[in-house]
């Protein structure tokens, strides 16, 4: 073979040898592994329980909207005649938390010591819904606070006038305990409270 000869497939195989090393490196990763399906998302609450985002909502047993207003009636005289005393770290003989997200979550069945506030908007036991549609049993809560202490939720038990400025609602309140309540919570679209439902009301 001449000298010449040689030199062209030298260069040729020299070509699709950096040609091949090109492909390698530009070729696309393999995709991550990602976890299955039935992975349970948790997240900690201010209480520092873990809880499970939307797997456990997905378990919560049904609930009628009669059946969450009695529930919420029953820590108003639970403490030998007096309303269950607030807490966000103590649990309630049922096993709730003895702040506001912990008693909404005894009303609805939730699994004890129940989710946060900002459980109850995330986690999947609750949808956004608009004010005009509330009914007994669903929820005013507000939880796009970095401070617990900032961070509420109410039961809406009905509204107080025809012109829906006001509503009866339960609640857990600092200092307080357990009481039925007139309030305003998002009426106004302007103070951080929205409506949401519970999804395991059953009517």
């Amino acid at each position: 073979m001449s000298k010449n000869m040689t030199g062209r497939w030298g260069m040729a195989a020299l070509t699709a040898l950096v040609c091949a090393g090109s492909v390698a490196l530009t070729a696309p990763a393999a995709p991550a592994a990602q976890p299955p399906a039935s992975a349970a998302v948790t997240a900690r609450s201010a209480a520092g329980q873990v809880e499970q985002a939307g797997s456990a909502a997905v378990r919560a047993p049904g609930v009628s909207r009669a059946q969450v207003l009695a529930r919420a009636k029953t820590w108003l005289t639970a403490n030998n005649g007096r309303p269950v005393p607030y807490s966000q770290v103590k649990r309630w003989k049922d096993g709730f938390r003895q702040d506001c997200s912990g008693y909404v979550s005894m009303t609805l069945r939730l699994p004890a010591p129940g989710p946060n506030t900002v459980g109850l908007k995330n986690n999947g036991f609750t949808r956004r819904i608009a004010m005009k549609d509330l009914a007994p049993g669903d929820l005013v809560l507000k939880a796009n606070s970095n401070s617990a202490d900032l961070r509420h939720v109410v039961i809406f038990a009905g509204w107080s006038n025809s012109g829906h400025t006001a509503y009866k609602s339960y609640e857990q309140a600092g200092g307080v305990g357990t009481r039925f309540k007139q309030h305003s919570y998002g009426v106004n679209g302007r103070d951080g409270y929205h409506a949401h439902r519970p999804v395991n009301i059953t009517g």
